[in-house]
């Protein structure tokens, strides 16, 4: 029954794309086998494939290095607030050791040190290489021009602004769907930079997490990119693919490895700077909300909630992902929280669950539903950074941003309802 639920749920994702479509019309059979065609080779791969979760888990392997290294360096900072307490000589007796594991001081600093690990990487051309093979995929398969697969592959990798800028001189020269392409990418995938942050958050809830995260990273790339392109279709079919070119150059602009741990470092202070900033303000307004919403008359033992409201609302597009009805209202909760507020307060959300809210397999869909910057806020940011790349097309910008919204929203539930039907 599970299986014939997500099996429905891809057929329904698909129709809301017609639905929202600006022409609405069966789409090519070419572009839904490309598109789910690429979805499920890439999740059978690592649902399957002994030797890829093997480097999966080696990966994961790496992870805890990251994690211990960074460690080293919020103890020397921060003392006792930044380390283990196995490790640490604190001035307090400690009944609870998980209360000691504070956001600000052990978590957040992963984001920093990603950050340079990834420029260094950026620098010595490893990872452009990585993105030019993606990039490679995607247009064969999609029919996306150069500039635009290479854009959509980097969304793997990196942020929904940093990615279209290593296209900036094409993004004027795009048609309207691919421009939106590019937003919807960026709205279906997370960036790099906080991979290894949500895995160390669910690293005790599901095996191998960052494994899981990176695939659904990849996973919703082409069916962000069908998506797309049935919401917003080329005016004409030779249209398609030919407003970026096939320019695929990835230029690095660090002088040497010093200077990208230099750049690295400000631009993930300030990342991780924005991030707790956000966290704050966000759990404060939505514990606002919450305590208003608790005067309204409500029949329920519990007081009203946002979580709730949205449970209700969300649940039942996670049950078209495979979740049993009587999990949905929580994960719908779990996928509203992450489209209200953003991911990391969802990732957060499901980490702290009590054990047997939601079933393993479920666990396992919410976290490749979950992982994508399809949010309200994230919305906002995506427009001030394509608009200041490209001004002469703000106004458009600002009128494709809603859809891309719900394109990317629809391509994280197609992951999670495929993660599902593999992982029975």
């Amino acid at each position: 029954m599970l299986i014939l639920q997500a099996l429905l749920g891809i057929l329904v994702f698909v129709a809301l794309a017609v639905l929202f479509s600006e022409r609405r019309q069966l789409p090519h059979w070419k572009l839904l086998l490309a598109g789910l065609g690429l979805q499920f080779l890439f999740a059978v791969l690592v649902f399957r494939l002994g030797l890829l979760q093997s480097f999966l888990g080696a990966l994961n392997q790496g992870v805890a290095a990251i994690v211990n290294a960074t460690e080293a360096g919020t103890l020397f900072v921060f003392g006792y607030l930044g380390g283990d307490v196995t490790n640490v000589a604190y001035p307090y007796s400690i009944d609870d050791p998980g209360a000691t594991v504070i956001l600000a001081f052990r978590i957040l600093p992963l984001i920093l040190i990603f950050t340079v690990l990834s420029a260094i990487l950026w620098h010595y051309r490893i990872l452009p290489w990585i993105v030019y093979g993606f990039s490679v995929v995607l247009r064969r398969s999609m029919g996306v021009s150069g500039a635009v697969g290479l854009s959509a592959a980097a969304n793997i990798f990196i942020g929904m602004v940093e990615s279209p800028a290593l296209i900036r001189p094409y993004i004027k020269r795009l048609t309207r769907s691919e421009l939106f392409v590019v937003m919807s990418c960026g709205m279906a995938t997370i960036a790099g930079t906080v991979m290894v942050l949500y895995s160390v958050i669910l690293a005790d809830v599901i095996p191998n997490a960052l494994g899981h995260i990176l695939t659904a990273s990849v996973i919703s790339a082409p069916a962000a990119i069908m998506l797309a392109l049935i919401m917003v279709p080329p005016a004409t079919e030779g249209e398609a693919g030919e407003g970026g070119g096939d320019a695929v150059d990835i230029r690095t602009d660090y002088h040497n490895v010093m200077d990208a741990i230099a750049r690295g470092t400000s631009d993930g202070l300030k990342l991780m700077a924005n991030v707790a900033a956000m966290l704050l303000v966000l759990v404060a307004l939505v514990a606002l909300l919450n305590s208003a919403l608790s005067l309204l008359p409500y029949p329920a033992d519990e007081a009203l909630t946002l979580q709730s409201m949205l449970g209700w609302i969300f649940a039942p597009l996670v049950w078209l992902m495979g979740i049993p009805w009587q999990e949905a209202t929580v994960a719908g909760g779990l996928m509203g929280t992450k489209t209200a507020l953003n991911e990391l307060l969802a990732f957060l959300a499901l980490a702290e669950l009590p054990a047997g809210t939601l079933s393993d397999k479920s666990t396992i869909i919410m976290t490749y539903a979950l992982c994508g910057f399809a949010n309200f806020g994230s919305l906002g940011i995506m427009i001030a950074g394509l608009t200041g790349m490209c001004a002469e097309r703000a106004q458009e910008i600002v009128a494709l941003a809603p859809k891309s919204l719900i394109s990317g929203t629809l391509a994280t539930c197609m992951t999670g309802a495929i993660a599902g039907l593999l992982s029975f």
